[in-house]
């Protein structure tokens, strides 16, 4: 068993660097459209990094991520509209509808400082006040899950009203330039490529570094025991709360970045099923393990558009299949499978070796433990 361990702390160790380098010469090897639609993937797995904290780790079904995405994406998308606003300063759709003066809740985001801000601090700010709201009323499991649906119900809604406002039901579009960078141009799309997998790294580490330190210990004791923690002292409270805000900001990172690499965001993308879907990938991949709702996230991407192009009626009831189907016999994602093989082929491995002796179960409790932590890599 040590030397599965051994294996296992190996592939861990170069598993990361590889996919950088892999992430590094996607440029080199793919056209300009399929680079787009690999940064548009990379998009879904930022959130899908903070969903796997949020649900692996800490056990809150959030359903609603596509509010702290839109958030983002909006936040990012007024700037830019703005930047490139005509002589009268407002944005083209404003133009065809009516408006005639720019409304006050537009103004500040044509400050560049502003608008990035704001694609951290908003989504941050509406997830730790109803965090707090939420969770000091030990609201938990299924109502939570219902009531961040309904928060991305109302989300849409709102957007729609106001079409004056937030483009309504087209939303925001066509963009030509991101921070000096022509977007019609393939050397932009490849700087907002690296830019978009540079996030995805960057927030692939910071999650990784929370859960395997102590606060992802506590997280974890959370999920297993809340009052059992609560006797102890801790507020799990403030505990969700923090790991909630955390993944709304990565949502929000995600859909800032979403708006130059598409060129749209609408409130078709904001809604309760592009919420579930992020959810499918999250589970398909491994809601225990960052890399796997990586992984998982890409590949349901990848499926929803090579199905959506022939099947494009019957993609959603395969991916509601798919996520029964991984609820009910793989409830580890790709991730569980993956651990399971390894623990199997250690087993057998330290079986030829050391015959059935006491490492054998110490890779067993190694093993549980490792379970019930869920696989933080």
């Amino acid at each position: 068993m040590i030397g599965g361990a051994q294996a296992r702390q190996g592939l861990s160790r170069f598993a990361l660097p590889l996919c950088v380098v892999l992430l590094a010469v996607a440029p080199l090897v793919l056209s300009p459209f399929r680079l787009g639609l690999l940064a548009k993937y990379l998009c879904f797995a930022i959130v899908a990094v903070g969903i796997a904290v949020a649900w692996g780790r800490g056990g809150m079904l959030v359903l609603g991520q596509g509010v702290f995405f839109g958030l983002g994406g909006y936040a990012m998308g007024m700037h830019l509209k703005l930047a490139e606003a005509g002589a009268a300063g407002l944005p083209d759709f404003m133009v065809w509808s009516g408006v005639e003066e720019l409304p006050a809740l537009w103004a500040p985001f044509a400050n560049p400082v502003f608008a990035l801000a704001a694609v951290v601090v908003l989504p941050g700010a509406v997830a730790f006040c109803l965090g707090l709201l939420v969770f000091r009323q030990r609201v938990r499991g299924a109502y939570f899950a219902v009531l961040s649906q309904a928060l991305a119900a109302a989300f849409v809604i709102l957007l729609v009203g106001r079409q004056g406002v937030t483009g309504g039901t087209n939303g925001l579009t066509n963009f030509s330039s991101f921070f000096g960078l022509d977007l019609a141009d393939p050397a932009g799309q490849r700087a907002v490529y690296w830019i978009t997998a540079a996030a995805l790294v960057v927030v692939f580490l910071v999650a990784r570094w929370v859960v395997r330190g102590p606060f992802g210990r506590l997280l974890v004791a959370v999920r297993d025991g809340e009052d059992r923690v609560r006797f102890l002292g801790y507020d799990p409270a403030l505990v969700k709360t923090l790991v909630f805000t955390g993944s709304a900001v990565a949502a929000g990172i995600a859909g800032a970045l979403f708006v130059p690499v598409v060129g749209i965001i609408s409130p078709a993308l904001l809604g309760v099923a592009p919420s579930l879907e992020l959810l499918v990938g999250v589970a398909v991949g491994g809601r225990f393990s960052l890399a796997g709702a990586v992984v998982g996230a890409i590949a349901v991407n990848y499926a929803k558009t090579v199905f959506s192009e022939d099947f494009a009626e019957g993609w959603l009831y395969l991916q509601g299949g798919l996520f029964v189907l991984v609820l009910v016999f793989a409830p580890r994602g790709l991730a569980g499978l993956v651990e399971r093989a390894r623990e199997w082929w250690a087993a057998r491995a330290g079986g030829r070796v050391g015959g059935a002796g006491g490492s054998g179960g110490a890779g067993g409790v190694t093993g549980a433990v490792r379970r019930s932590e869920g696989v933080a890599g």
